[in-house]
This record gives structure tokens, sequence and C-alpha cells, in this order.
């Protein structure tokens, strides 16, 4: 385990009490030894942070500040890990068991982009069933031309290649950022296994349109205008389709 690579988990949290623990035992089970748990607070004002201390641990640090919102969380945690591999676990996310980073990193320490597959669950921990899309068996940045077909807190990237997330986009920055960190990338393995567990909702389900738009804008600059008016065209009709079907459009 001492050749191991240090893997950074990123949790972006505010005003969380009643999802954060769940996430904290996730990444406290783990057999990995290996990680660092980098914890950024938008300074909450419930007793999240509380939470976070009666979990405290010697590999897990805290950072509670202001932040212009989730990306700029986001972009605060990747300046801080110090991992050979970072991956984002936000509050309420858990890793799907104690054995995901050993399972995941130890026989991938070569790659620059290690993905997987996320179940969804819901707020009592319950598993729903798998997301809408599924990451393909082989990937590279053109995956994504008709969506998120990966989670990020599904992917573990190389830190050297990580950029900042866009503060442009307010829902849908987490596209962008994986299309960027899969082109950067030189080796992309599928770790063949469920990496993370997903909270249902969120921001972007709220804010359907505003995430469709700017998804839109995301796709037609990495893909083009012509191939992404199609491909957009097919995102918006498969929506009643999985409605019907009572599957997540996460």
């Amino acid at each position: 385990m001492n050749q191991a690579p240090l893997c950074s988990i990123i949790t972006v949290v505010y005003n969380a009490e009643s999802l954060v623990e769940r996430t904290l035992l996730s990444v406290q089970r783990q057999t990995f030894g290996s990680y660092e748990h980098v914890i950024i607070d938008g300074a909450s004002t419930d007793g999240t942070l509380a939470i976070v201390e009666r979990y405290k641990q010697p590999n897990r640090m805290v950072f509670s500040e202001r932040d212009k919102g989730i990306y700029d969380a986001m972009n605060k945690g990747l300046a801080r890990a110090k991992g050979t591999f970072v991956i984002f676990m936000n509050a309420g996310d858990e890793l799907y068991d104690e054995h995901v980073l050993e399972r995941a990193l130890v026989p991938n320490a070569h790659a620059d982009f290690i993905y997987g597959d996320t179940v969804v669950v819901d707020a009592e921990g319950t598993i729903l069933g798998q997301r809408r899309l599924s990451p393909p068996h082989r990937m590279t940045w053109r995956s994504l031309q008709r969506g998120m077909c990966v989670s990020h807190q599904s992917i573990f990237v190389r830190r050297t290649l990580t950029e900042p997330y866009n503060l442009n986009y307010k829902i849908s920055g987490d596209i962008d950022w994986t299309i960027r960190m899969l082109r950067n990338s030189s080796s992309i393995v599928n770790a063949q296994c469920v990496i993370s567990k997903f909270l249902e909702g969120g921001v972007s389900a709220s804010r359907r349109k505003q995430g469709l738009l700017e998804r839109f804008h995301i796709l037609r600059k990495h893909y083009g205008l012509i191939s992404t008016l199609f491909n957009h065209f097919l995102i918006v009709l498969r929506y009643p389709v999985h409605r019907l079907t009572r599957k997540s459009m996460t």
C-alpha cells in the first residue's frame, strides 16, 4: 500500500447538516488508506461544521469561507489538493462501498483518467437504480456529445492535468470540465465497477431550463453547431420517455 497513489477526495458543502455525515462516513470506511479528504465549506450557518468536526481525522482538511458558487468552491478544492488523483464527492454523495478506492486506483495507477458507473439514491440512501446515461466501455472526449454519460462523482483525474472549472457556467460546468479533462488525458481507463452513489435531485434538476441552455452552449463549443443541434434535439426528445419510465434524468 506504500506504493499506492495519493487520492485527493474533494467535498464541497454548504448548509448540508442532513447530508454531510453520509459522505464523511463513506470516505472514512475506505480500506485504501492513501487519501486526503479536502472539505470546502461555503461558510455554513447550520450544524454542518459541527458534524465535520465530530469526524475529524489527520488526513481530513477543512476550509470554510464564502465562495462565488459551487464551481468556485470546487476550484478552491483543486487548488488545495496534493494527491496524484482527484475525485469530487460532494455533500450527500457517497463512495459505493468500502473497497472502491482500492479497486479503482491500485490496478490503474498509470492512468490519467479513471471512470466507472454510478447508482442513484434517495434522501434515505435507498438505491433507485443506475443513472439514465451509463458510461461507455471505452470513453473518449467525444463520448459526451449527447450528455453527461459519466458522473463527476465517478471519475478520478490525474491532478497535474486538471484545469479550473469555468465560472461562467452555474449548473452544467461539470460536462465542460469533464470534456476538457478527457481531452487532456492520454490514458483513459474504465475501472469496470460502480464508484459512487449520487443523491437524486440538486440544482440542475430544479433549474433544468438554464441547465439545458448551458449544456447546449458547452456542446456547441466542443463539438460544433450542426452536431450539437442534432444531438441536443435527441436529448430533448428523450426527456418524456424517461419521465414515463421513471428513470433519473441525472
